[in-house]
């Protein structure tokens, strides 16, 4: 769950943008308060859909949002973040998979974690980030011995694939992770009846997720002969789109059948984001942002997990992070987007000419759609 969802601004509305900069702090801070500023480098976008799930379930409660000080991120600006039981589990659910891409770096050999040194630290860090996590989950009720297990079977299903298989078996234990931590959000929000409906939307979540980024890794994976979904398989790109598409059908479908208080936020990152993704990955870029993730074949030189924490520091430091236009990101030298200026309240849409984002949106879920303004997102609800 690592860098499916981002959403540009131009496709939410101002009060979605609220609700997305809410969640994603609100995940920031909830790893902060219980675990320690290190922490706050495993925040991620696609683990605050657990969040923005349990609200969407509930509707709004006393006491789900604080005010949060100034933060070089916000351009030095208060804001209502999320807190409570749907934050605290984002951020149980960020450490786990967080020491799961660690140890994964590390049996992989990556970069710096091909030193013995950097290695036994990594593995001791994501070890502390598993009982963290752990503590956190333990507290709202989600055991993440489920995850854990998951991560564990990964191994051996990769080295069971042979050529001719079919890509579906592989991306099982990342669906089964994703599917748990979806149907937890039903229990947490006290909605029993939501629990399936979510866990097969999470489901597929997770093989969309797992082979995104399959799709992504191909030509590096090829470069160093790790291992890979697609080469391991001998499947194509095609076929690769052909299941990616069916995930996103299959999560719209599967969202139609939970009851949800208010799904705008939930069904613009689920289906049209994640919609958006997939085009991404296979070359159709978001045309009002075309620098990031995305944007550009993958590199070949990436940096360590030390080294691009310390230049990540630089950058937040520095305050490049939100007051650039652009900045390289700290991994992999591609460019990124200032957060001041992705969030900002003008963009020059090149979807539709339009000079100024819609604020009217979708009816049904508020996506920037309607009223002769502009036809963004494609919005089919």
């Amino acid at each position: 769950m690592f860098g499916i969802i981002r959403p540009c601004a131009h496709r939410l509305t101002a009060g979605l943008r609220a609700e997305w900069t809410a969640h994603l702090c609100g995940l920031c801070l909830a790893l902060r308060g219980e675990h320690g500023q290190a922490a706050r480098l495993l925040t991620n976008h696609d683990a605050l859909l657990v969040s923005v799930l349990v609200d969407a379930q509930t509707g709004p409660v006393a006491g789900r949002r604080r005010t949060a000080g100034p933060c070089p991120l916000r351009g030095m600006r208060t804001a209502p973040v999320a807190r409570g039981e749907g934050a605290r589990l984002a951020a149980a659910v960020s450490l786990v998979l967080g020491a799961a891409r660690v140890r994964d770096h590390v049996a992989d050999g990556d970069g710096a974690f091909s030193r013995p040194l950097v290695a036994r630290a990594a593995r001791r860090m994501a070890t502390g980030w598993d009982r963290a996590g752990a503590r956190s989950a333990g507290g709202v009720g989600f055991d993440t011995a489920v995850l854990v297990d998951a991560v564990d079977r990964q191994t051996g299903i990769e080295a069971a694939i042979r050529p001719g298989d079919t890509l579906v078996p592989v991306t099982e234990p990342t669906a089964c992770a994703t599917g748990a931590a979806f149907a937890h959000t039903a229990r947490v929000a006290g909605r029993p009846e939501n629990v399936e409906p979510l866990a097969e939307a999470g489901r597929l979540f997770g093989r969309l997720a797992h082979l995104l980024d399959a799709v992504e890794d191909l030509p590096a994976d090829t470069a160093r002969g790790a291992f890979n979904p697609l080469l391991a398989t001998g499947r194509d790109l095609a076929e690769a789109r052909r299941l990616c598409d069916d995930a996103v059908r299959g999560i719209a479908l599967a969202l139609r059948e939970v009851r949800f208080v208010d799904d705008r936020l939930a069904h613009v990152l689920l289906v049209h984001e994640s919609r958006r993704a997939v085009e991404r990955t296979f070359g159709a870029g978001c045309a009002h942002a075309p620098s990031g993730r995305h944007a550009a074949p993958p590199p070949t030189r990436r940096r360590g997990l030390i080294a691009g924490c310390a230049v990540w520091t630089g950058l937040l430091c520095s305050c490049r992070l939100c007051c650039a236009s652009t900045y390289p990101d700290p991994w992999t030298e591609e460019e990124r987007e200032g957060l001041c200026h992705r969030y900002a309240d003008c963009c020059d849409c090149g979807d539709c000419g339009c000079t100024r984002c819609c604020e009217s949106g979708c009816p049904r879920c508020g996506c920037g759609r309607g009223d002769g303004c502009c036809d963004c997102c494609g919005c089919d609800c």
